[in-house]
């Protein structure tokens, strides 16, 4: 089989194969159940062109309209769309709620404005008159390709919906698959127009949309905040166990060992409460997380930088423990990675710390002799751009660097 002509036999007859063609198909053909439900009340029992669009077109119309008044009626008929015209992952639901509107483009949310009911009207009366006359096109082609089979079979007085033929056999025989062509071609277009026009009529608001951005902005902050905290916390307390367990199997000396343990036991028991702490944010089960550590904890901090080996010289000024929370938890998590850099890359050197709590601005400085020779970037890598970012989400900024000599993280931050 030739390349084009497989590319077209799949183009053409690729619907045949789609369970989309057929659950847009029922969609609409189950828009006419509302039309028939009038013509039993009227006893209309002629299934004329007449009938049919007095059926479809004059009385079911300000009932559908009235029923778009009703902010429910967006909502269900949002879900009914996704679920038949756009069948697929997007369509589930979790807790009443879906995953993703960009797979269909089709918003759940009752209408929350008038235009959004007029969308929602508009919608309905497009669903009834197609589907009422999808309706009308599959049971007329349907009757139409059972009268030709009935003809070239030689069954007499074929009741042809559509056109009576008075021809031969062969000829009805032939026009057999022109009915079944016209009827798969009238699905598959009216499912497409209908597709387009849930997007249309039945897509989120500008005001929905910008929610959503909205949302998603949030999402994607928080989950910048949360690989933050699992970098600082998860980092640190690896290279203090590295640094620890290093120096314990260079020495001989018991005590210092036992040390060493001790200090990596601790680091990790910390670590892990962070861990949990973020855990439980993420399952979002409800249980109370742990508070975030603060600035009035540093001395943990400091203890820990120490018994890693580096000679920690710190000047804690000011009233550091009554801190704004932002402004502490950050400043922790910032003094931390700062300490951290120090020890994954100069070692156990002389390091000098200096936080200050001014009335309105809060500064953190930490210095350490850079080892020889150097080529460090000031940029620095993930934890040292993480310092710079929360600064300036905090209305600070964080300089790092080479300075005089020394590596210096030097941070600003407001009180305001």
């Amino acid at each position: 089989m030739s390349q084009p002509f497989s590319r077209w036999l799949k183009q053409w007859c690729g619907p045949l194969t789609r369970a989309v063609t057929y659950t847009r198909w029922l969609h609409l053909v189950v828009s006419g159940v509302l039309g028939l439900t009038f013509a039993s009340i009227l006893g209309i029992d002629d299934a004329s062109v007449a009938n049919w669009s007095l059926m479809f077109f004059v009385f079911p119309v300000p009932l559908v309209v009235a029923a778009a008044l009703v902010p429910a009626m967006r909502r269900a008929e949002g879900l009914q769309a996704r679920v038949m015209l756009f069948p697929g992952a997007h369509a589930r639901v979790h807790d009443g709620q879906h995953e993703d509107d960009a797979g269909s483009g089709v918003s759940v949310s009752p209408s929350a404005s008038w235009d959004d009911r007029v969308r929602t009207a508009l919608w309905l009366v497009l669903r009834l008159e197609v589907g009422g006359a999808i309706a009308f096109a599959t049971v007329h082609l349907i009757g139409q390709t059972l009268a030709l089979i009935g003809t070239a079979a030689g069954a007499p007085d074929a009741d042809s919906p559509v056109f009576a033929l008075d021809g031969p056999r062969w000829l009805a025989a032939l026009l057999v698959p022109v009915t079944l062509l016209a009827l798969y071609a009238t699905v598959v277009l009216a499912g497409l127009l209908m597709a387009a026009a849930a997007r249309r009529f039945l897509g989120p608001s500008p005001a929905q949309r910008l929610s959503a951005l909205e949302e998603r902005t949030e999402q994607l902050l928080e989950r910048n905040r949360i690989a933050r905290e699992l970098h600082d916390s998860i980092g640190h307390a690896l290279t203090v166990a590295v640094v620890q367990a290093g120096a314990a199997r260079a020495t001989t000396d018991p005590a210092f060992t036992a040390r060493a343990l001790e200090a990596i036991e601790d680091t990790g028991r910390h670590a892990l409460e962070d861990l949990e702490r973020v855990l439980r944010v993420l399952r979002e089960d409800g249980t109370p997380a742990r508070e975030r550590p603060t600035l009035a904890e540093a001395a943990r901090l400091l203890a820990s930088a120490r018994t890693a080996g580096a000679k920690v010289d710190a000047d804690l000024s000011g009233p550091v423990d009554r801190l704004p929370g932002p402004v502490s938890r950050e400043g922790y998590r910032m003094l931390q990675e700062a300490l951290t850099n120090v020890l994954r890359h100069a070692g156990p050197v002389p390091v000098r710390v200096q936080v200050t709590a001014h009335a309105d601005l809060l500064t953190l400085d930490v210095r350490n002799a850079l080892p020889a020779p150097t080529a460090v970037s000031s940029r620095g890598g993930s934890g040292l751009r993480g310092i710079r970012e929360r600064a300036v989400l905090l209305g600070g900024r964080a300089d790092t660097g080479p300075h005089e000599g020394d590596w210096r993280v030097r941070v600003e931050l407001p009180l305001a």
